[in-house]
């Protein structure tokens, strides 16, 4: 009798047991505590695009600051000239072609890149040391010159008459544009950027618009 009570009492507690361990399972997983904040999503990461590295190096050249060619790599020798050009123009040293750094170059973003605003960590600060003293930046910031959508149509179109470009007045300053710029800049004693600054619109005959002849003093 004994033997048969110890035998229903064991099979009663490992019914409870089962019972128990299927509750938990049906639960699922405890919820996470309240409160606990969430990761903030990072934001887009900005990158220089190989024809834009090209045209840096090619750039950094012009102005003894870069002795190879343009392969359109980001490499040592690269990021160093970079750091040279970023601290005499009031950037951080980072070596790398950030939005600023490359608007302070004068080289068109892309539709992705101008999505993403410019980093303030992208900029010098106002006190950096330098043999011993505190060197302030009081020169002016420099106004960037861009040309409109309408002013490239037209150097296109210009350039395509000249036997310059071969492709279709878009508007969209590209790669064969650029390299037709080089060809009428290197012809008309206009410094070679394969930009279409103010110099080489007027060379052109291209009007400025009034905020360009503002920013230029006219």
């Amino acid at each position: 009798m004994k033997k048969l009570l110890f035998v229903v009492l064991i099979s009663a507690l490992c019914a409870v047991s089962m019972s128990a361990q299927t509750a938990a399972s049906a639960s699922g997983p405890a919820p996470a505590a309240a409160g606990t904040p969430a990761k903030p999503k990072r934001g887009p990461v900005f990158r220089a695009t190989k024809a834009q590295v090209k045209e840096v190096q090619t750039m950094l050249k012009d102005k003894k600051l870069y002795a190879g060619e343009a392969t359109g790599t980001l490499d040592d020798t690269t990021r160093t000239s970079i750091k040279g050009f970023q601290k005499d123009n009031g950037l951080k040293e980072t070596g790398t072609l950030n939005r600023a750094t490359l608007e302070k170059m004068s080289i068109e973003l892309t539709d992705t890149q101008k999505a993403i605003p410019v980093s303030p960590k992208s900029f010098a600060s106002e006190g950096e040391k330098g043999n011993g003293k505190t060197l302030v930046d009081t020169k002016p910031k420099r106004v960037i010159f861009r040309a409109t959508k309408d002013q490239v149509t037209e150097a296109q179109t210009m350039l395509k008459t000249k036997g310059l470009y071969a492709g279709e007045a878009t508007g969209k300053l590209d790669d064969p544009t650029r390299e037709g710029l080089r060809k009428f800049q290197s012809a008309n004693g206009v410094k070679v950027t394969g930009t279409l600054n103010q110099a080489t619109l007027e060379k052109m005959g291209i009007a400025l618009t009034d905020k360009q002849k503002e920013a230029a003093g006219k």
